[in-house]
């Protein structure tokens, strides 16, 4: 005998649940209702599967609030609300952040072209389109393809085991707006992030279209999803996976899940979401806080001992998967920082930062050795060394001229010269004699990253991005995300793992000698 569904609204997944039910059976149970005050996270309470209550669950649990019993429930795309996305004394729309891909220099290496982009920003919609838990069903797992057919209804679907299947249906919130983050391109997705092909010694992101994308993407197609409250103060969450093309989040037989003890369920996705935030303000006194996992159900998890683990770590209650200015979301490949409007109001805009190379450049730093002027190149000229870019001993800090002179002598046998390769990059600095990497130096373009406007005065080792000293110095601190397990502190700029004591250095420039 199939499940009888008894909190039923007029769709065709209750239609297919109903017809479930044989002629000679009961009613079942009585309708259980459960009032859930929004915002709030579902419960964590595990019961093991096998026990009596994941055997035997009730057939229908209805989430929504008792007082709304018997009302019927929006139809999805209507809102309740008298204005639809901007009101009408609103000078500007209503932006509640925005995403910033880290390892992109203030754009993807082709461009930033539609949803394909290195930063995001995220605007209250016209129409609400969030969506909140409202009824599970307990289903037998052949009917779940069945029961997943209508495409007009959101829902998460739980496989127990091979013959039992927890689906919980969603239902419209015009209280809400849904923003959907992934590396599928299909047009649900409102941020679509891969993985870069790189060393070992960077981070993943977002790339553009024909952008070296890797053999075999570690994110998923649906990675996550963000919830933005209409109403002030604007708050967002997180949420792991998104829904498909079908509206659906499918947890199969492998996925850590579980059921908890008021009946409802919980689970994480392959690689996980994890999720950082600052401990302390972002741009007065930046810390970094301690990873964690956010489930679909946006509770927060100790992390597992690997990344794809079955296993789920330790749910950590006073913690919530609200972002906040500074908060990190990786997605196993890509990491994404979150920025607030009041956060971004303490970072340099494009033209702050063209202000601060003409300042830089009408200075006219010198090099020390061949007293020739040296000159930051535009934003717009990235990657491309201009003969009067300034290079810097990444050790010391000295800057000059570009020479191809100072190459590191070897300890063993000299070769040819007495000197090691060029390729080796190390260079001993004609300054103080230290010897360390000799890179180019290039402003950070993306002000999305900048913890506050200051001068330029500081480099990331060994990449030489060049930005404030609070930048530099915030960003150092903070472990990213790498592989299954490990955790290292890269430049915001580029994703190059940071080396050195600090992994920064502070810049030493020679004035004109006139």
């Amino acid at each position: 005998m199939g499940w009888e569904m008894l909190s039923i609204r007029d769709d065709s997944l209750a239609t297919v649940l109903l017809s479930l039910t044989t002629s000679t059976g009961s009613r079942g149970h009585p309708r259980t209702e459960l009032a859930i005050n929004e915002p709030q996270l579902w419960p964590v309470g595990m019961v093991l599967e096998g026990s009596s209550e994941a055997l035997c669950p009730p057939p229908s649990l209805e989430l929504r609030p008792s007082c709304n019993k018997s009302q019927p429930s929006p139809p999805l795309g209507s809102s309740s609300q008298p204005h639809d996305g901007v009101f009408p004394e609103d000078k500007e729309p209503v932006k509640y952040g925005e995403l910033v891909v880290l390892g992109h220099n203030g754009s993807l290496a082709n461009g930033d072209k539609g949803r394909r982009r290195s930063r995001l920003a995220l605007y209250k919609r016209p129409k609400a389109n969030g969506v909140k838990p409202d009824v599970i069903h307990n289903v037998s797992t052949p009917l779940v393809s069945k029961a997943l057919s209508n495409k007009s209804q959101h829902s998460i679907s739980y496989t127990l085991s091979r013959s039992h299947s927890v689906i919980v249906e969603y239902t419209h919130d015009t209280n809400t707006d849904m923003f959907q983050i992934g590396r599928s391109t299909e047009s649900m997705i409102d941020f679509v992030v891969t993985d870069t092909a790189g060393s070992s010694g960077q981070v993943g992101g977002a790339v553009g279209e024909g952008g070296g994308q890797s053999v075999q993407s570690t994110i998923s197609r649906y990675a996550c999803r963000i919830m933005c409250e209409r109403s002030a103060p604007y708050t967002a969450r997180i949420y792991a996976a998104g829904f498909d093309s079908s509206k659906n989040i499918f947890l199969g037989e492998r996925a850590a899940k579980w059921r908890t003890s008021d009946g409802l369920m919980d689970g994480l996705t392959t690689n996980g979401v994890l999720v950082m935030h600052p401990a302390g303000e972002f741009v007065s006194e930046p810390a970094p806080g301690v990873w964690r996992e956010i489930s679909v159900c946006g509770n927060v998890f100790a992390l597992r001992e690997t990344r794809s683990a079955q296993q789920r770590g330790k749910l950590v209650e006073n913690e919530s998967n609200t972002l906040q200015d500074g908060s990190l979301i990786d997605l196993c490949g890509a990491t994404l920082l979150w920025r607030t409007p009041p956060g971004l109001r303490h970072t340099p805009t494009l033209k702050q930062l063209e202000c601060l190379r003409q300042e830089l450049n009408a200075a006219r730093p010198q090099c020390p050795v061949g007293f020739n002027t040296l000159a930051f190149p535009s934003l717009a000229q990235r990657e491309i060394v201009d003969k009067k870019q300034p290079w810097v001993y990444v050790n010391c800090g000295h800057v000059h001229g570009y020479h191809n002179w100072g190459y590191r002598k070897e300890k063993g046998p000299p070769g040819p010269g007495g000197t090691a390769p060029a390729g080796t990059g190390e260079r001993e600095c004609p300054m103080c004699r230290r010897v360390g990497p000799y890179v180019p130096l290039w402003l950070g373009c993306e002000g999305g990253l900048y913890l506050d406007a200051g001068p330029p005065t500081h480099a990331f080792c060994p990449c030489g991005h060049v930005c404030s000293e609070k930048t530099v110095a915030g960003w150092s601190q903070i472990p990213l995300p790498h592989g299954t397990h490990a955790f290292h502190a890269a430049c915001p700029f580029c994703g190059t793992w940071l080396t050195g004591e600090q992994g920064h250095i502070k810049l030493i420039f020679q004035g004109p000698v006139d």
